[in-house]
């Protein structure tokens, strides 16, 4: 879910959208497979179908290089999403449209703006025919792709558009006028915005998009695999980065959840009953070799996670309390550590169902998603859909890479270079698989683990991730 709601960073001042082009002396390098109108032609034009409000403007860079000083980035929405040394393409002049659809809930305060369903379109001067559309991991903010996707894509020649999903924030659970509204909204907001974005693309560049992929990572993954599933009509092929799956009867966050707060302070604390701990974690599907990630994520993220999303679902579980007890023990009244899905009453159920993923693929789907995720555990996440596609019939369109060490958040391998490895160049490695298999008819490779390299060092992992197990 990257994590499902934004880890803890500092408050960052948000700048008014610069209305100048800004100043830059790096030539462009993008890719001029089938170049626009000139540098911003025909910005006066550009209309975001159904928007409320649209700003656009000139800028000199398109990418993380650029737009962190000019204001039309915020890092506090990709932060600890990416290895620090992740490199930033630059040299990718275009047009910039920020803007929101109508909406009621007002938890996304960029821009000074307090209203959700903001979006960001990037239209590079260079552009390669492409649209990359995307909704952004745990409940960030439109800009939270920056980093690990939209400097990539944009140094490609693809235009780009994100949005926050129509809610933010921890209370993201206070949208909607019943249990699942959400994340429901979440599916609409994205179609919204593809839709919009190929109108705005065909306004730039006098036609529509050749090929329009849709990515996304954690909770942007699910939307990947929603989308292809309900309207493959609007897209070619997705990736999928480690997607949540959502299932009325599980595999689902709670059915896993739980059991890592219930157990894991036994298995902190040592002492005999630490053994049977550690394996009710495994029989809940946390992988072996991974318990050197548990006290971060018992910290940051099991917890939090739990409560807000069950809060969404079954807000009724704890009556008038709002999102449960933070770390509440296991035998407290109302306490998250005891949550049982199973016997939830059918409407709770029913919830879930509205979102729920079903495998009937219409498009091309390739996944990535790490051996040692502990916040979504590949067994119960990654393995589980790829088992749903198959029995829905639609395995010819699906490929699962297994990616050893990897774990949910990137930024979690500066902290344990030896045992971690990112996933960011095995997303790039499986979206240019996808561009062949579209493109030129070559299939990927088959599903299956993608074994670390023996010897590799930092910055080999960082850059190459070959998903047939090539050197």
């Amino acid at each position: 879910m990257e994590a499902p709601v934004s880890p803890p960073v500092p408050a960052l001042v948000r700048r008014a959208l610069c209305l100048a082009a800004v100043t830059s002396l790096v030539l462009p390098t993008a890719p001029a497979a089938a170049s626009g109108p000139g540098h911003c032609g025909r910005l006066p034009a550009l209309d975001v179908p159904g928007a409320e409000r649209q700003q656009a403007v000139c800028l000199d860079e398109l990418t993380t290089a650029g737009t962190v000083a000019s204001g039309h980035t915020d890092p506090a929405d990709w932060a600890g999403l990416t290895p620090e040394a992740l490199p930033t393409p630059r040299g990718v002049p275009g047009v910039q449209v920020d803007g929101h659809f109508p909406d009621s809930s007002t938890g996304n305060t960029n821009h000074g703006l307090h209203h959700d369903s903001q979006f960001v379109l990037r239209l590079p001067d260079r552009w390669n025919g492409g649209l990359v559309v995307a909704g952004t991991p745990g409940n960030r903010e439109q800009y939270a792709n920056d980093r690990a996707i939209a400097d990539w894509v944009l140094a490609r020649g693809y235009a780009f558009a994100s949005t926050d999903k129509g809610n933010t924030g921890a209370a993201f659970h206070r949208d909607g006028r019943r249990p699942g509204d959400a994340v429901a909204e979440w599916n609409t907001r994205l179609t919204q915005l593809t839709r919009a974005a190929r109108t705005v693309v065909a306004q730039r560049y006098d036609r529509p998009p050749a090929r329009t992929l849709v990515t996304g990572m954690s909770n942007g993954g699910y939307l990947v695999r929603w989308q292809l599933e309900n309207h493959p009509e609007l897209y070619d092929g997705g990736v999928d980065w480690e997607g949540t799956l959502w299932r009325e009867r599980g595999p689902n966050l709670f059915t896993f959840l739980p059991a890592a707060l219930r157990h894991y302070p036994a298995v902190a604390a040592g002492g005999p009953d630490a053994a049977t701990a550690r394996a009710a974690l495994y029989a809940a599907g946390f992988p072996k070799g991974s318990e050197f990630l548990w006290p971060y994520h018992h910290r940051i993220y099991w917890d939090l996670t739990q409560r807000v999303y069950r809060e969404e679902f079954d807000p009724d579980f704890d009556g008038a309390t709002e999102a449960g007890t933070p770390y509440c023990a296991s035998g407290t009244p109302d306490c998250d550590a005891d949550y049982d899905y199973a016997a939830r009453p059918d409407e709770v159920r029913r919830a879930v169902g509205r979102v729920a993923l079903t495998g009937r693929l219409g498009k091309p789907l390739l996944t990535v998603h790490g051996t040692l995720d502990v916040l979504l555990p590949i067994s119960r996440s990654a393995d589980a859909y790829a088992r749903l596609v198959r029995s829905a019939g639609r395995g010819a369109l699906h490929r699962t890479y297994r990616i050893e060490d990897g774990t949910h958040t990137d930024a979690l391998v500066d902290s344990h270079p030896d045992r971690l490895r990112p996933l960011v160049p095995c997303h790039r490695s499986a979206f240019t698989a996808l561009e062949r298999w579209l493109g030129a008819g070559v299939r990927p490779p088959e599903s299956g683990t993608v074994r670390r390299p023996a010897g590799s060092d930092a910055t080999e992992l960082l850059t190459r991730c070959p998903l047939d197990g090539r050197p």
